[in-house]
């Protein structure tokens, strides 16, 4: 094997086998940040819906209007100062609410009920209730309240 010097053709010594640099790649490889990209889209799609905690209370705008097309007469629960707790216009004890709302939702369509609490009943009461009325089936519950209220930054509407 001699050694062969560098003709005027261009070609080295090896019989036109040329031996090139390696060239750094300059195009930059998306797929792998598209799969982790896919990855946490799915991760969030599903992690989103499980976020929600606590019983389902559908609170009223104080500016909307009378739903449309309402066949049934809305049916509320009063809970008044005195903690005496009114299904309609009937005044009922804490044993019987369960049973008497299980009667009226097997003859209703609907699972709104509207609760109506005084302001000055404790909390735990009004959650008390509110555990009861989803114990009956009454699953859309929506809290009512009067309007012009304060506002949570001090003044008055």
């Amino acid at each position: 094997m001699g050694a062969a010097l560098q003709g005027g053709s261009g070609q080295s010594g090896r019989r036109g086998r040329r031996r090139r640099r390696a060239q750094p790649m300059a195009e930059i490889n998306v797929t792998p940040f598209v799969d982790v990209m896919m990855v946490l889209l799915i991760i969030f799609m599903v992690a989103a819906p499980l976020l929600t905690v606590g019983v389902p209370v559908d609170l009223p705008k104080t500016a909307a209007q009378a739903l449309p097309g309402a066949q049934e007469e809305p049916l509320s629960v009063t809970i008044t100062a005195e903690g005496n707790i009114q299904i309609q216009t009937t005044e009922v004890t804490a044993d019987q609410l369960v049973p008497r709302l299980r009667g009226i939702a097997s003859e209703r369509d609907s699972d709104r009920i509207y609760l109506r609490a005084d302001g000055a009943v404790p909390y735990a009461l009004v959650m008390q209730v509110m555990g009861a009325l989803n114990g009956a089936g009454f699953s859309n519950v929506a809290l009512v309240t009067d309007t012009g209220g304060p506002r949570l930054d001090g003044t008055d509407e």
